[in-house]
């Protein structure tokens, strides 16, 4: 810890969760941007140019641009969240500023709410309640609200990373067939559940419910796009709660409009938060504000880890969540 004048800056970029302002003021001097809305592009440079690290979040874009206004003090960009395109990491790499990420605290958090889109879109709980808010008598018929069942239909997991392996996991207690697409194979799923591993296309085709769980980099910029959307079931449905462009929507809203997949639970936004407005005329969609990992102890715990690694990236030591460690050699 250092004193007065000689205390390093940080600015965190929005407000985050009570533990981390906490702890990096013990330590540093810390500035918290508070005003409502995303923070100005222009003042994220200028902070850029004076403070010895930042804290964003997967809201806070730090593009080149910005990177570029950064002054021989900024040594990390700490990231409150798991994904870190939000960030040009290459152009950091380049400055020898660091970045960090906070990965396995919002894993079982970010898991469980991609099941609860899941089966509030195959269950219809969407329409249900919009439909018992309007306060009027409703009188409905057993032919009426049908949805989806969900015990012993395939599950395809689209990534089984630390996400989609709980997330696939917690498959059992609905009897599901597993199929899953990844680079590797997933020995956990393999031995626990009699997973397999399936191309897209075969995944696509054969499952009643997808659910993603990549990072958006180049490779999977629109991986689900209208060609994906023509080969699964009209039966499907997907869920997204990763990054926003891993889904076309314009191909999105066109496939719930015309019936090619019967539903979706989506978290993420192409342009978040600005979402496409042909979904708001769905009703085959249940939508949330990128809150999948907005419970306590997982809010809490990012909110610990992202100081952590920032205070370890000022004092000159390894963070424990480095996301290009190539910066330390």
């Amino acid at each position: 810890m250092t004193d007065g004048k000689n205390r390093k800056k940080v600015f965190v970029s929005l407000k985050l969760p009570e533990p981390l302002v906490e702890m990096l003021t013990r330590h540093f001097d810390v500035e918290v941007y508070e005003k409502d809305g995303l923070i100005p592009q222009e003042l994220l440079c200028e902070k850029a140019r004076t403070v010895d690290a930042i804290v964003a979040t997967a809201w806070i874009a730090i593009p080149r641009e910005v990177i570029a206004c950064a002054g021989p003090n900024l040594k990390a960009i700490v990231n409150f969240g798991v994904g870190y395109n939000n960030i040009d990491v290459a152009a950091a790499t380049e400055k020898k500023i660091l970045v960090t990420n906070t990965p396995d605290v919002l894993t079982d958090a970010t898991a469980t709410f991609a099941w609860c889109l899941m089966l509030s879109a195959a269950r219809r709980i969407g329409e249900g309640e919009r439909l018992v808010r309007t306060g009027k008598p409703w009188h409905l018929t057993p032919c009426d609200f049908w949805g989806c069942d969900i015990t012993g239909r395939t599950l395809g997991v689209v990534g089984t990373g630390r996400i989609g392996t709980s997330f696939a996991m917690k498959s059992r207690g609905f009897d599901m067939k597993v199929l899953y697409h990844d680079v590797v194979d997933n020995t956990t799923l393999d031995r626990e559940l009699g997973a397999r591993r399936v191309d897209m296309e075969t995944l696509l085709k054969e499952s009643d419910f997808i659910s993603l769980h990549v990072p958006y980099i180049p490779a999977t910029h629109h991986l689900i796009d209208a060609r994906a959307f023509e080969i699964m079931k009209p039966t499907t449905v997907l869920v997204n709660s990763s990054r926003g462009p891993v889904v076309d929507e314009v191909a999105l809203a066109h496939a719930l409009k015309t019936g090619q997949i019967w539903g979706a639970g989506i978290d993420v936004y192409e342009n978040e938060p600005v979402v496409n407005p042909a979904l708001f005329e769905l009703e085959n969609i249940v939508m949330t504000p990128h809150v999948a990992s907005a419970s306590p102890e997982s809010r809490q715990g990012m909110a610990r880890l992202a100081a952590e690694c920032c205070i370890a990236a000022l004092n000159g030591e390894r963070p424990s969540a480095v996301v290009n460690p190539e910066v330390l050699n």
